[in-house]
């Protein structure tokens, strides 16, 4: 009810002072009996329309009706109605509130995974060498160390031994207990194996093959170095050419050529690798090695004709995505 009278009064000033401006009065006479009704009716106005305002609009004092008041007392008649219009159609017809098609998240802690996806692998060595080296939390560091247990031994192996530097205790007993577990399981393989090669003559290409392959796990895994390695990858190579005496097989030509380029015999590797390959290898799977020979040969012009014999899917993975963006 006040707001009606405030309006009601707001609306006879008003008229008044255009009323008086009818019976032409002089400049400062139209001034004198215009301006203060005008005043009066802008108060009186502003007084209402703060009234039915919405409370969180009414705030902060004296800032909202000055603001009403200025509208209307220096903008006349245009302010006015400007001012009323304003207020009441948005009271009367409020603007619908647009749906949110987006929520703002905080940034997740490292490293972050989808819950529903924590059962599957989804770190690869890059990341976890990141969390090993940049994850402040050591609790971080040590699921990135078990976050190891469900990827291929050589591709972890490089990890745990990042972890041996680690700053945290925990950190680095763990990685060593998990390189350690490795290394005595594959040490179990070849000891059965060579108590098998005494007792089973019958069974001697396919365990001699079976000793080649574990020592060369021992290395390839980084187990070994300095003259220990020598000797592993010296017992590899006589198993394996003690197995090729019997069933030929072009893996085993393969795996020799191996053990030979990591001996540094670059001439030797590539006579077994050109061997498997008469022998209907697959080219895709000897072409990296070919390639690795040339580079340890120093004939660079050769190795991206290797590269690119390699299939995409292969060349598009780790670890020859990087040499491919190089040479190709």
């Amino acid at each position: 009810m006040t707001s009606k009278w405030l309006f009601s009064g707001a609306f006879a000033f008003e008229a008044g002072g255009w009323a008086s401006l009818l019976g032409n009065p002089t400049l400062s006479e139209g001034l004198y009996l215009y301006v203060l009704p005008h005043a009066a009716a802008s108060a009186l106005l502003a007084a209402g329309l703060w009234l039915v305002l919405p409370g969180r609009y009414r705030w902060p004092l004296p800032w909202s009706p000055l603001l009403l008041f200025s509208l209307a007392f220096f903008i006349p008649v245009v302010g006015t109605i400007g001012t009323v219009a304003g207020v009441f159609g948005g009271l009367y017809f409020p603007r619908r509130a647009a749906e949110q098609g987006w929520q703002a998240t905080s940034v997740p802690a490292l490293p972050f995974r989808a819950v529903e996806q924590r059962n599957s692998p989804l770190f690869n060595d890059g990341g976890l060498q990141d969390v090993l080296q940049l994850a402040g939390d050591p609790e971080q560091r040590v699921a990135a160390l078990l976050a190891t247990k469900r990827m291929p031994g050589h591709e972890a192996a490089p990890i745990l031994k990042l972890a041996l530097r680690d700053p945290e205790d925990d950190v680095r007993l763990l990685a060593y207990s998990m390189l350690d577990q490795q290394e005595t399981r594959i040490n179990q393989h070849i000891e059965q194996l060579l108590q098998r090669l005494n007792s089973e003559p019958a069974a001697l290409p396919s365990t001699h093959a079976a000793l080649a392959r574990w020592y060369w796990e021992l290395a390839y895994l980084g187990l070994a170095q300095g003259g220990v390695l020598e000797h592993i990858l010296g017992q590899a190579l006589e198993h394996v050419l003690a197995a090729q005496g019997g069933a030929y097989d072009v893996d085993l030509d393969l795996l020799a050529g191996r053990i030979l380029m990591a001996q540094g015999n670059t001439e030797q590797a590539r006579q077994h690798l050109e061997h498997a390959l008469e022998r209907g290898i697959n080219p895709g799977r000897v072409a990296p090695f070919f390639a690795e020979i040339a580079f340890m040969e120093r004939r660079y012009d050769e190795v991206p004709r290797y590269l690119s014999a390699m299939p995409d899917a292969v060349r598009s993975k780790p670890p020859f995505l990087q040499a491919v963006r190089y040479w190709l």
